[in-house]
């Protein structure tokens, strides 16, 4: 007998004789990879994390031996196993593949989430299943009740799925607690962990199974992944399309190509970065009456079912999709894989195109279809990097305070009383909050009981429910910020097929208006703000809105952006020797998945750079350029160190100059809004002289100022049941929230996650100390470069056509002009009007006074007024005074624009001046610049306008 398979029985062998007769009967005679490698230790009962690509049977891995325990065991009372995942799309596919062992070995499987009934779920309560599938957010509910706590007491086997997903998430910290509320409840249990390939395997199993042993099962299969970097060239056929699309042909081109790829397929998954762009894509293959849908988390369970459910029998030849349907739900089979735009993250192109193929020895293959020449070399960057399994490492949010207070509440309510000191062991023993001190732990007390979500009693350091605990815990089950959504209900089939969020609706969704959704175009019939509902009915129309939900961008990696770098860093030797583009490209294609054609398009700005003479931008060199009002900073380190840069630039430049500085950034350039002449020159001066050492504490200081943080203050003061403590007192802006949890867990720990998610501080601390010892470069050029003025394109915008939102900037335009503004002359501070902005003067002028020093205030903003006639003021009127005085600057420079700017809503002075310095010589640019100024209020910034 081969060695594989003596192998391949002793690992059956370890099994139970009533799984070994179903195995034989299922026709499994010889376990896969993973199996052999994994079922001996499991079988067992020793923790593990199994890592293999998609389609090598990690479910019934660690199954098989879980079934053969329960199986073997004598005497079963309770619920068994727990196999918990992050989607209850996933309870639902788990259900049906483990169904068939539960009916063969007589052991009861049941799935338990959100839309579980309540007769279902009295049910479980009564007669435990030995298996339960569930998801994080169910289990906290499942440890509080009284009789799921007896059953949940036998648990022996907890199995978690897509464990590579949680550990980078707050509701994977939640989870890591929650484990160790069972292990108090039910004693000692295996622990084991599925995931896809991830960069930091031991931190993974670590995040599961906290200071336990645990064996990493890291299984190489004969799986194959191939990949095809392509940028679409535009053809006469693209020409064509373009006419029938309503668009231009660079985006005909890329649907064209696509389209080719799911024509020469069978069944296609294209996945998207953002619900926006699947919309937008899915409405193009709409127009080409294209068995096509879109599938995403915002459209309805029942829309979603429908449309897997088509794909799987063969009705659909492709599925527009976003992170949906990355993890293992299950739509058949899948044969090709198409990733739109640069997937930014090599661990996202991995997974995604790991749905192809989906069994053992089926090469799984993906092309990549860009867009523009940075996502062209961030495409190959990737796809090599997957080629040659660099991943990236997860990122776990280690003690996030908003979590510790979610699970001290959620261990009163186990346990009615319980001393504080048992809850920091308790939470401490979870790996994510191994370091948190007790210092912290009992200010989050402190926090907790001022809230009067529990009652601290200091005597007997003992922990009490108090009559806000249960209210409190079962509305926040879960980590996941709150998002305010309307359902969408089409009129004409009396479904919802979707939702959206209410800064949407509030700023976009009138009667009339029309958008996208399923890839659909509907008109909006009426909004019903108490049902939070709008209805719409289906539309033939070659434009609408696409919708923004919130969402944070995927952001690119360093090392990603540093292999960017470094492709430009071999390309321009070549063409400073006077080499041809189509050689260079020939050269750089024979190392990446891609054609020389292809490079040969994301050339074209270094080839222009070194024509110029201009420094080359790359992983070792950092570029200063500039223009009037902007200074762009190139630098090849990613999202979130860029961002990191952006933000102690923009505070060191505004302390010196005293003004405010306004930046954008993409992993590859960070650009400034500058005001007056502040030149390259000193942002270099300013870079070479910050010390690192310093970096963390001015970015602190920086943040206060920033409308992000006072965004995840109000998110997390929302966790901590702190918002309670300020109702009733009036509107309570951003500034006023920060100033009063300054001092509290609250702002530490929406300080800590923006350090998380958004900055990378230790990487921007590297990247300054090698600047000062010369390993870095930094150069300014004389001139705005090639590189440097080209930017990152937005596939979402690209998709739109150019006069698709021309009924929007009409409908912006005419909301506007008929929206009331309040007028106060600030000269001699007696005149105020209240008018529609259609009717201002321009350029405005009091009527009493002759003066033109207008401010344009909101028609309820009689604070402000009093605040400006006000001859002793606080430091509240003072702001408003300072607001009102720049506003009528604007006023008084710019006439009427001013007064329409300042009319939009999330448009304060400091953006309104933004807005019209771009000196717009067309109206529809002026509307359009600010449509997009309140799409991203209306992403971040409601909350404190």
């Amino acid at each position: 007998m081969p060695d594989g398979e003596a192998a391949g029985m002793d690992a059956f062998t370890t099994l139970s004789s009533p799984v070994r007769a179903a195995l034989s009967e299922r026709g499994f005679s010889t376990p896969t990879e993973p199996q052999r490698r994994a079922i001996p230790p499991l079988a067992a009962g020793k923790n593990g994390l199994i890592i293999a690509p998609t389609g090598t049977g990690k479910t019934e891995t660690a199954m098989l031996p879980v079934f053969s325990a329960i199986s073997d065991a004598e005497d079963r009372f309770g619920i068994s196993a727990l196999y918990i995942t992050p989607l209850r799309a996933l309870n639902r596919d788990m259900r049906e593949r483990l169904d068939w062992w539960g009916d063969v070995l007589d052991i009861d499987i049941d799935v338990r989430h959100g839309d579980t009934t309540q007769y279902q779920r009295q049910k479980q309560a009564n007669d435990p299943p030995d298996v339960l599938v569930t998801t994080p957010e169910t289990l906290q509910a499942m440890l509080t009740g009284k009789k799921l706590r007896k059953a949940l007491s036998d648990v022996h086997h907890v199995v978690v799925d897509e464990v590579h997903e949680l550990a980078s998430a707050k509701r994977g910290a939640q989870l890591t607690i929650g484990l160790e509320r069972l292990r108090e409840l039910a004693g000692p249990f295996q622990r084991i962990g599925l995931s896809a390939t991830v960069g930091s395997p031991t931190e993974v199993g670590k995040f599961l199974t906290g200071d336990r042993d645990f064996e990493i099962i890291e299984v190489d299969v004969d799986n194959r992944v191939e990949f095809d970097v392509v940028r679409p060239e535009v053809t006469n056929e693209d020409e064509r399309l373009a006419g029938r699309l309503a668009t231009d042909p660079e985006i005909a081109s890329h649907v064209r190509t696509i389209r080719d790829i799911v024509r020469t397929h069978e069944s296609v998954l294209v996945f998207v970065n953002t619900r926006q762009t699947a919309e937008a894509l899915g409405s193009r293959f709409k127009a080409l009456d294209d068995p096509i849908e879109v599938h995403h988390g915002s459209l309805s369970k029942d829309v979603r079912i429908d449309v897997e459910d088509r794909f799987k029998a063969g009705e659909l030849d492709a599925l527009i999709c976003t992170s949906s349907m990355e993890l293992g739900i299950d739509v058949g089979r899948v044969d090709h894989v198409v990733q739109y735009n640069s997937p930014r993250e090599v661990s996202r192109l991995l997974q995604r195109v790991g749905r192809a193929g989906h069994r053992l020895g089926v090469v799984s293959r993906g092309t990549i279809v860009t867009d523009h020449p940075d996502d062209t070399l961030e495409a190959l960057a990737i796809a090599r990097r997957a080629e040659s399994g660099a991943v990236e490492p997860a990122r776990v949010h280690h003690g996030s305070l908003d979590t510790v207070a979610n699970q001290i509440v959620g261990v009163v309510m186990d346990y009615g009383d319980v001393s504080a000191r048992r809850t920091y062991e308790i939470i401490t023993r979870a790996y994510p909050f191994r370091n948190l001190s007790e210092g912290d732990f009992r200010a989050v007390v402190r926090e907790l009981s001022q809230n009067r979500l529990l009652w601290l009693d200091e005597d007997k350091d003992l922990l009490e429910k108090s009559g806000g605990t249960w209210q409190y815990f079962y509305a926040n089950l879960s980590m996941i910020p709150d998002e305010e959504t309307y359902d969408v209900h089409d009129m004409s089939s009396r479904r919802q097929i979707g939702t959206l969020d209410e800064k949407f609706v509030l700023n976009f969704a009138s009667p009339g208006a029309t958008f996208i959704q399923r890839g659909e175009m509907w008109r909006v019939n009426d909004v019903d703000d108490e049902e939070a509902r709008v209805n719409v009915s289906p539309i033939e129309d070659p434009g609408g809105e696409v919708p923004s939900w919130v969402g944070s961008e995927i952001p690119v990696p360093a090392p990603v952006a540093g292999e960017v770098g470094e492709l430009r860093d071999v390309a321009a030797p070549q063409f400073e020797s006077g080499a041809d583009r189509d050689d260079v490209a020939r050269d750089i294609a024979q190392r990446y998945p891609t054609d020389a054609a292809t490079v040969s398009t994301a050339l074209g700005p270094i080839e222009r750079q070194v024509e110029t003479g201009a420094p080359i931008p790359t992983a070792d060199r950092l570029v200063l350029e500039g223009s009037p009002r902007n200074v762009t900073l190139n630098s090849c380190y990613g999202h979130r160190v860029n961002e990191t840069l952006g933000r102690l630039l923009s505070a060191l430049i505004g302390q010196r100059t005293g003004s405010s500085v306004g930046m954008e950034v993409d992993p590859y350039r960070v650009e400034f809004d500058v005001p007056g002449k502040v030149s390259p020159t000193t942002f270099a001066e300013v870079l070479r002289e910050t010390d690192p050492d310093h970096v963390e504490a001015l970015l602190e200081l920086a943040l206060k100022r920033a409308d992000s943080l006072k965004f995840t203050l109000a998110q997390v003061a929302a966790k901590f049941g702190a918002l309670k403590r300020w109702q009733g007192k009036g509107r309570f802006g951003g500034d006023r929230l920060l100033a009063a949890l300054e001092d509290t867990p609250v702002y530490d720990e929406a300080v800590r996650e923006v350090f998380h998610t958004d900055l990378a501080v230790d990487d921007t601390v590297d990247l300054l100390r090698r600047l000062r010892d010369g390993d870095v470069e930094l150069v300014v050029a004389r001139e705005p470069t090639p590189i440097g003025t080209g930017g990152r394109g937005s596939g979402t915008d690209l998709l739109v056509p150019e006069n698709a939102d021309a009924s929007v900037i009409e409908t912006i335009r005419d909301r506007i002009q008929n929206d009331r503004v309040l007028l106060a002359c600030l000269h001699c501070k007696e005149w105020t009007r209240k008018t529609k902005v259609e009717r201002v003067r321009d350029p405005p002028e009091c009527p009493k006074c002759g003066a033109t020093r207008i401010a344009a205030l909101n028609p309820w903003d009689d604070e402000t007024v009093k605040a400006v006639r006000a001859t002793e003021k606080d430091d509240e009127q003072e702001r408003l005074t300072k607001r009102a005085y720049r506003s009528a600057s604007l006023v008084q420079a710019h006439g009427k624009k001013a007064v329409i700017a300042l009319a939009a809503r999330g448009v304060g002075p400091h953006n309104a001046a933004r807005i019209i310095n771009k000196l717009r010589e067309d109206d529809d640019d002026f509307y359009r610049d600010i449509l997009e100024r309140e799409r991203e209020y209306a992403r971040t910034q409601s909350f404190w306008d």
